[in-house]
């Protein structure tokens, strides 16, 4: 896959500094290793696999704990498994909290339609539809990557039903930007049994600027102090959210800010400040 670049003239693009990010868009991130934390976080009952009927698409979820419900979202090519549990995340979160973390359509072990009306903004639904499922009506969401685009938006447009945000390595995906371009012509990693559906639906996660400044729910950003994502997708995002905490992850770039342990401390900080009950 390629990511365009663009000079601040509007030059031709420039592809070098993009191998990384593409890398951490389209790779399941943990599969190689776990995170130290999840060896620390007290011991929770295991994840509990179930199903869900999105509107004749089948979609995987897992849940774990007790308390006040946060959803996880997962990153492009990976699942709620690889970003969320092998990580430790769920389970540290669990210790307080009900983690629910879903395989999105396309991913995991969820279907995967090849029509593009199950994807795009239809992804947002489904965790909607996830939360009505289980009788959840605010819940903290925390996602990563890919799971971070499909976080904002779903703030952005079910207000009602969101306590805090968590944002990681993502920050804003412009609405009639050059990356929201590229995402609609972006070609299918080799070998992938996500459909290229998937992937092109990711334009439809844009926000305009009138969006990102409506958002009143807590938001922090967390962002590997490595990741272009940061200068991509985060610089941009800061320039209309400043009130928005951004934190980098020590010694991280795309691929392995989530299995460091302070990002698993800071997705449980923040969403312990952020409890309600």
């Amino acid at each position: 896959m390629s990511v365009f670049m663009w000079g601040a003239g509007g030059g031709r693009p420039r592809w070098a500094v993009i191998g990384s990010l593409v890398r951490g868009l389209v790779a399941s991130l943990i599969a190689l290793g776990v995170s130290s934390y999840a060896g620390q976080a007290r011991a929770a009952a295991a994840p509990v696999p179930h199903i869900f009927d999105a509107k004749g698409v089948k979609i995987r979820y897992l849940v774990q704990g007790d308390g006040e419900p946060a959803v996880l979202i997962h990153g492009l090519y990976s699942s709620a498994e690889l970003n969320w549990q092998r990580t430790g995340i769920m389970r540290a979160l669990a210790r307080d909290h009900q983690a629910i973390a879903l395989d999105l359509p396309g991913h995991g072990g969820s279907d995967r339609p090849e029509g593009a009306e199950a994807y795009g903004l239809h992804v947002v639904e489904d965790v909607v539809l996830l939360l009505d499922v289980l009788k959840v009506e605010r819940a903290h969401v925390v996602g990563y990557s890919l799971g971070g685009m499909v976080a904002l938006k779903f703030i952005a447009t079910h207000p009602d039903r969101v306590i805090s945000a968590t944002i990681g390595g993502m920050g804003w995906l412009r609405e009639g930007g050059r990356l929201q371009e590229m995402w609609g012509r972006m070609p299918v990693r080799q070998g992938s049994r996500t459909p290229a559906a998937f992937v092109h639906g990711i334009s439809k996660l844009a926000l305009t600027e009138g969006e990102l400044r409506a958002i009143r729910a807590p938001v922090i950003v967390l962002v590997g102090d490595r990741d272009p994502v940061k200068r991509l997708y985060v610089s941009p995002l800061r320039t209309v959210r400043r009130d928005w905490p951004v934190v980098e992850i020590r010694d991280a770039g795309h691929l392995n800010c989530i299995v460091k342990k302070q990002f698993a401390d800071e997705i449980v900080t923040w969403v312990a400040e952020h409890t309600t009950k």
